[in-house]
């Protein structure tokens, strides 16, 4: 049997750590861990691949533009800007910001197409375009979609929204009320609005918007609430409902046909989708979709995947409970599945299977493989032949006690008994928790080192399972949990990782989550924040701090990297707290709520930046007094 667990290895010129809280040298103030033994070459010798691995960037955007959460289909956030490097990184200071005065969890990124700046608030999820060209970017048309209110009390985990994506000259997004809309990037104007649920019953949308060529593809959240969880795809210049593909119930919701191959065994046959579960209980199954979207132009599929079962309590759904926590491949035009892998079978913990799926291509046993990269909550990396869905590695990257691997024979967790939990019984130290080693918050990938970059949780949690009972539009939970760190008293970190060989090379021991998206940028420096508001710049191969700003609220957002009309390259970040993050509001030093937008340039250059730029209604420099303030004390 074989299997992939969390051991620690090293190689040449490279440190792997396996723990959480190993002991290794401090750079600059802050714990790293080296691993590349040698300085890197100069720019005009740039340094090797530590892992061979490549990524398709389609669709190729113009270099100084972000017009999607990730930059790309395949999910990387890799920016090709290089102004800002590790040799001047640690000049970035602010060149403007802008607040979009709510103050739930601010999770999405902003956009930028040509001189534009697009920004769309959590609940009530209005939409902002901001003038980049004129000085302090202001704004050129604010939309408020008027969503319902009834949804504040209907979503599980804060009233966020993940993103927002730019196509065909609109700005189209979800709202929290189970609506996606499309507006006229140029005027603010509504161009579109469709209805895809019933909010009353639970089902909210805080997914990022994704689009694939003229499609743009949406699911919803509510897993906690019961819902049947879906992916669907609508029409990106009327939004016409095209297709719309469930994650459990019998194969024709589920879009499963004679062209569903699963690799393995297991998965196949008529209807898993109900025959595993108990009579009648995959209608509240859950499975929903609320994570990110990739898409793969050569073969036509995208990949996504799927939340915990309903209820979180396992006793009383026996079974594997086909399609949790799991990822589907679909046809991008017809929603059917090709193939599907379930991460966590008869998932006990809540570890869904919603997070990112990140197309690269690696060397593989003398051959090149498509591959999708995927950090589970539950404290593996898969990386998975994307056209088979055969599972080539499997990892521990984070502490973990609940499986002792996984077997690659089979593609199932060797689960250790002790750690699956009964009804009424206090299970002691579980981990990772309900929030996995990591949860949503997406990674990045730098073709320059191979290497693949995100935020880690060092967390366990004392579970206790009640029983509960389905009432429409109300929680279907039933899990108590207490979480504290794993190991000390770091509650998170920032790892890279050889998605490769399944190795962890370097890690940064942070003491608050880090629940940021991470950026790479081909200036060889990785950005990421935590959740006490510190936004950071790496050295991508060694993982060394280059700069640090403490900003005004915790970063639970994805930064991004930008060209502005004046050449110069920004960095952009929202800090406003939120989302899952507030499972750690009782920490000493935990930050208030926010909602504010950082953006960075080198010295903090910006149009219209310098002296004089700001005047009085005389016309005189703002630094010099003002005649019609005299006598005004």
């Amino acid at each position: 049997m074989a299997s992939a667990s969390g051991n620690a290895t090293s190689r040449s010129g490279l440190i792997v750590a396996a723990a959480v809280g190993s002991i290794f040298p401090l750079i600059g103030g802050y714990a790293a861990y080296t691993a590349y033994s040698n300085p890197a070459p100069a720019a005009a010798a740039p340094p090797t691949s530590l892992t061979g691995a490549t990524a398709d960037f389609a669709p190729n955007d113009p270099p100084g533009e972000w017009k999607s959460p990730a930059r790309d289909y395949a999910n990387t956030r890799y920016s090709p800007l290089r102004q800002v490097d590790r040799s001047n990184v640690a000049r970035l200071k602010v060149a403007w910001t802008f607040s979009d005065g709510t103050l739930y969890g601010h999770e999405g990124p902003p956009l930028v197409v040509g001189d534009t700046m697009y920004v769309v608030s959590p609940y009530p999820n209005v939409a902002y375009a901001l003038d980049l060209s004129k000085p302090g970017a202001p704004i050129k048309w604010t939309y408020d979609p008027k969503t319902s209110p009834i949804a504040l009390g209907k979503a599980c985990c804060d009233a966020v929204l993940r993103g927002w994506a730019y196509a065909d000259g609109k700005l189209i997004y979800n709202l929290l009320d189970a609506h996606t809309i499309a507006l006229d990037a140029e005027t603010g104007k509504e161009v579109w609005r469709t209805k895809l649920a019933d909010v009353e019953k639970g089902v909210t949308m805080t997914m990022a918007a994704f689009v694939a060529g003229d499609k743009v593809l949406v699911g919803n959240s509510g897993g906690e609430m019961g819902v049947s969880g879906w992916l669907a795809a609508l029409d990106v210049a009327t939004g016409k409902l095209l297709w719309r593909a469930y994650g459990i119930g019998p194969d024709t919701m589920t879009r499963i046909g004679p062209d569903f191959r699963p690799y393995y065994p297991w998965m196949r046959g008529k209807d898993l989708g109900v025959k595993t579960w108990p009579a009648g209980m995959w209608k509240t199954g859950a499975a929903a979709t609320w994570g990110f979207v990739s898409y793969d132009p050569k073969t036509n599929l995208v990949f996504y995947g799927t939340s915990n079962p309903g209820p979180r309590v396992p006793d009383q759904r026996p079974g594997d409970n086909l399609w949790t926590s799991a990822v589907f491949a679909r046809d991008a035009d017809t929603g059917m599945a090709k193939w599907a892998y379930q991460y966590t079978p008869h998932d006990q913990w809540d570890y869904d299977g919603v997070n990112e799926h990140m197309l690269l291509n690696i060397p593989w046993k003398g051959v090149r493989r498509d591959v999708a990269v995927h950090f589970d909550r539950n404290g593996f990396a898969y990386t998975i032949d994307r056209n088979s869905g055969e599972v080539l590695v499997a990892a521990q990257y984070a502490y973990q006690n609940w499986a002792d691997g996984i077997d690659l024979g089979t593609g199932r967790p060797i689960v250790r008994a002790a750690m699956e939990p009964k009804i009424g019984q206090k299970l002691q130290r579980v981990c990772p928790p309900d929030i996995g080693t990591k949860d949503w918050q997406p990674p990045a990938f730098s073709p320059r080192t191979g290497l693949v970059y995100t935020g880690i949780f060092n967390l366990c949690m004392d579970l206790t399972d009640h029983a509960v009972s389905y009432i429409p539009g109300t929680p279907y939970d039933g899990m108590e949990m207490v979480r504290y760190p794993a190991s000390g008293d770091d509650w998170g970190g920032f790892i890279a990782w050889d998605p490769v060989h399944g190795r962890k090379l370097w890690q940064i021991p942070e003491k608050f989550m880090v629940m940021s998206g991470t950026l790479a940028t081909a200036g060889d420096v990785v950005f990421y924040g935590t959740v006490d508001g510190w936004f950071r710049a790496v050295d991508a191969w060694t993982g060394k701090v280059l700069w640090s700003q403490k900003l005004s609220s915790g970063i639970v957002s994805q930064p991004i990297s930008y060209t502005g009309p004046d050449g110069r390259q920004y960095v952009a970040v929202f800090a406003g707290v939120g989302g899952a993050a507030m499972v750690s509001a009782d920490q000493p030093g935990f930050p208030a709520r926010g909602g504010t937008l950082y953006v960075f340039s080198i010295d903090g250059a910006s149009p219209g930046s310098g002296p004089g730029m700001m005047v009085t209604a005389a016309g005189a420099a703002a630094s010099q007094s003002d005649e019609t303030q005299k006598g005004r004390h």
